[in-house]
């Protein structure tokens, strides 16, 4: 499908070093974004939409979502939560592993069988067009080289430090060099005890386990001491995930820290979701708000810590808007009756954006209303249109 956005008020690229262009449309063939800039004509496409204004900005990659099998979180007992979350601008998902699995397994055989299956489930199943990674491998004691060569072979390519049963946080080190010699992304909770058996694992764990991702480094949901938090800034490269379901006030001081350091692009947003905080669809919308509105971080910044520094994080071909990349495309705006005349002013108020349409793998999935938002204050349309679909959101 040959598909063109215009009108656009503001691009927002998700690339923290230029998260402004100029122009006024993107043009998508097939799964990829071909040019973004100003248009020429459109009368050569399968769909245009009339962005009415609105800005447009990347999907919003969660990297930090509860997974289990199918859209559904034993968690919180809820079915569609996935679907759901789309409608707050989330494009991508990553699993967080799937802890949450009831009677989940605990040993080597058990882990990779659950880290293949959850993979292998996802691969093609895309809730409400969601992209979700799922299949992170548990780090449990009797793991070996030869466990992490099987499932990267299978197309495993996370593992999550946290839950394991180790005597001390310490004992994961060689577990986590051992999936880094198979090109995992490698990941560690981080903080206090999120589930009855895990336990807390502060900056020294941390530092010496020498993992990709600090999982919600400001508290999931409990926070570390303030004083292991420059550690982390100052003696890793570690990127530092923040997520909704945590501590909001160690979120503020992590911003902070990296600002002085001048390394915004190791700060990631995502959520914790679903977890004993319940399903949170607008999650990413209010960590952004949050960091905008209360710890100095310019809006078209906050909007790249949710989506570009996400994708270069896990190496991901979304979360950017230029040519070539995928084409996940959210058109946001400032929510109707509000103070605000437009999406960067409503984060920098404290405000969420209202999103006003979302296209995932170059297919529109909505187009005028969220479910979960707001109306925005302007409103996008499908100007033309050669395939026998409205593309409405008016059934929400």
């Amino acid at each position: 499908m040959k598909l063109a956005i215009f009108n656009i008020g503001k691009i927002l690229t998700g690339d923290i070093g230029a998260p402004v262009i100029a122009g006024d449309s993107i043009v998508v063939e097939g799964s990829r974004i071909t040019a973004v800039g100003t248009s020429g004509a459109l009368s050569d496409y399968d769909v245009t939409i009339d962005a009415g204004g609105m800005m447009a900005m990347p999907g919003l990659i969660d990297s930090h979502v509860h997974i289990t099998f199918g859209d559904y979180t034993p968690r919180q007992k809820t079915v569609g939560f996935l679907e759901s979350y789309t409608h707050g601008g989330v494009t991508t998902s990553i699993s967080a592993s799937e802890v949450h699995v009831p009677g989940r397994p605990k040993d080597p055989a058990g882990v990779k069988a659950l880290a293949i299956a959850a993979r292998k489930s996802f691969a093609h199943y895309r809730p409400g067009g969601m992209r979700v990674h799922a299949g992170s491998i548990i780090l449990e004691p009797g793991l070996t080289d030869q466990d992490f060569a099987d499932l990267a072979r299978e197309g495993v390519w996370l593992a999550k430090a946290g839950f394991g049963a180790f005597a001390t946080p310490y004992e994961y080190e060689p577990y986590v060099a051992m999936a880094k010699r198979q090109n995992m992304v490698t990941m560690v909770h981080t903080g206090g005890s999120s589930i009855p058996g895990s336990s807390g694992i502060w900056a020294d764990h941390v530092l010496k386990m020498k993992a990709d991702v600090s999982y919600h480094v400001n508290g999931g949901p409990i926070a570390m001491p303030d004083r292991d938090f420059p550690r982390l800034v100052n003696e890793s490269e570690i990127a530092m995930q923040v997520c909704t379901a945590g501590n909001l006030r160690t979120t503020l001081l992590v911003a902070d820290l990296l600002k002085k350091a001048g390394r915004y692009d190791r700060l990631l947003i995502a959520t914790d979701t679903p977890t004993g905080s319940g399903i949170m669809p607008l999650g990413m919308l209010y960590t952004m708000s949050h960091l905008a509105a209360l710890g100095g971080v310019e809006p078209e910044i906050a909007v790249a810590m949710a989506t570009g520094n996400n994708a270069k994080t896990y190496r991901l071909n979304s979360g950017i808007l230029a040519a070539g990349r995928d084409a996940d495309i959210v058109l946001v705006d400032a929510c109707l009756g509000g103070s605000q005349n437009d999406a960067l002013a409503a984060l920098k108020n404290g405000d969420i954006m209202g999103v006003g349409a979302v296209i995932t793998d170059g297919v529109p999935r909505f187009v005028g209303r969220s479910r979960n938002t707001p109306e925005t204050t302007r409103r996008a349309k499908v100007a033309q249109s050669r395939i026998p679909q409205t593309f409405s959101g008016e059934a929400h």
